[in-house]
């Protein structure tokens, strides 16, 4: 009798120790809340979309913060709350990434869930003007002109921000010199690419470098649209970050970013999957 109740107890501790050490699937009704940094340009289509999230999974709520990639790369560098981030370039997820090399993350940064890594979606740069088009701007080769002649006033992103940097790329690309053209008056610096687009939209500029999505949202006139040869891909990286509190739910978040609901909601605004 004293065996069998020793068996018994043995048994019943068994289980509750099997039951403390097995790691707790995340479920969809589970309370919880998910923190997603994301591009600027992602503002309108990320805020339908987790709208929708969260209508069909009542126990998640999702907290969005929209920026420049590069300030949210410092703000999840110095510490802030983040379970997914969306940059709208490589670059800034490379900085995080401590499967990158020496030269992509120079600071051997490790805040990405490698195996989450995906190319979400690739966006395109566009030269966009205000109403009524004042200027009679029409493709970059026309701009470029302009600014050899000082005959323009243009905006585009600061350097820290990834509409900026194919800016920039499209400046060397028809060999402008950018310090020369901001010295000369002839250019003035958004944050991030809303800023830029406010800039153009309230035609306190001639004309503005956006990404195309930005442009549809804002309902801007696009004169032209920048080759790969001028700027390359604009392409968007997404990744779940080591030290979420919840890797299972962003995770199950950044899959259904990539399903086909998600995705016409993207294509309705100019993105297109990424390839």
């Amino acid at each position: 009798m004293k065996t069998s109740k020793i068996l018994a107890l043995l048994l019943a501790l068994t289980m509750v120790l099997a039951l403390c050490a097995a790691p707790a699937a995340w479920a969809a009704d589970e309370k919880t809340e998910l923190i997603v940094f994301a591009a600027a340009s992602m503002t309108e289509t990320l805020t339908e979309l987790k709208d929708k999230y969260e209508t069909a999974n009542p126990g998640i709520t999702i907290t969005c913060n929209f920026d420049s990639s590069g300030t949210l790369k410092t703000q999840i560098q110095e510490g802030a709350d983040c379970d997914l981030f969306i940059s709208a370039a490589p670059k800034q997820m490379n900085q995080l990434d401590a499967a990158k090399d020496k030269d992509a993350n120079p600071d051997g940064l490790d805040f990405v869930l490698s195996d989450s890594r995906i190319n979400l979606l690739e966006n395109k740069v566009a030269l966009v003007v205000p109403e009524g088009n004042p200027k009679k701007i029409e493709s970059f080769d026309q701009l470029v002109e302009l600014l050899k002649s000082g005959d323009v006033f243009f905006a585009m992103g600061n350097s820290d921000v990834p509409v900026g940097q194919y800016t920039q790329k499209i400046l060397a690309y028809y060999e402008l010199n950018e310090e020369d053209l901001a010295k000369a008056g002839l250019i003035t610096y958004g944050s991030n690419v809303k800023e830029v687009t406010t800039q153009v939209k309230e035609a306190s500029v001639d004309c503005g470098v956006v990404y195309g999505t930005d442009a549809f949202s804002a309902g801007l006139e696009v004169v032209d649209t920048a080759t790969k040869e001028m700027c390359g891909q604009v392409i968007y990286p997404a990744a779940v970050m080591k030290n979420s509190a919840h890797i299972e739910a962003a995770q199950a978040f950044l899959d259904y970013l990539t399903g086909d609901e998600a995705m016409k909601v993207f294509e309705g605004v100019g993105f297109s999957k990424a390839a």
